[in-house]
């Protein structure tokens, strides 16, 4: 999976807010912090600093969207998350992201925190992030 997959993927799926670009995935990747794990069709980006993992981005390209994706995706980065060492992981979801929203709920993720107009969004109202979190195995 390259920046370039990556970045095509993220820019389909993500359509109410900017979507980030290949090298925008490229510097993140460059950090020694950062993982990716997935494919061209559905990937996560998470950091694991110390105990704690932070889910970045995850997305599907609608064309596989309900397919069961994003949920062994989310497993496959919390797994890795804590065999490098997290006990804990936090992410953010924009407050109208139902589907993600119901996703996260499902994978034992509470609300722990709100960030007001969070999300930029062109042509609309910028959108509030609801933080989540849960300990890791």
């Amino acid at each position: 999976m390259t920046p370039q997959e990556m970045a095509t993927t993220h820019a389909a799926a993500f359509t109410q807010s900017r979507p980030w670009t290949a090298e925008e995935f490229a510097d993140l990747l460059s950090n020694r912090f950062t993982h990716a794990l997935g494919n061209k069709h559905c990937f996560a980006v998470f950091q694991v600093i110390a105990d704690s993992a932070e889910l970045l981005t995850i997305a599907t390209h609608p064309d596989r969207q309900k397919q069961g994706l994003a949920r062994e995706t989310m497993a496959l980065w919390q797994a890795e998350a804590t065999r490098l060492g997290a006990t804990h992981a936090i992410l953010d979801v924009a407050a109208d992201n139902m589907p993600a929203l119901s996703l996260y709920q499902s994978c034992g993720y509470a609300r722990c925190g709100f960030r007001p107009a969070y999300y930029l969004r062109e042509n609309a109202p910028n959108m509030d992030a609801i933080v989540m979190e849960r300990g890791l195995p």
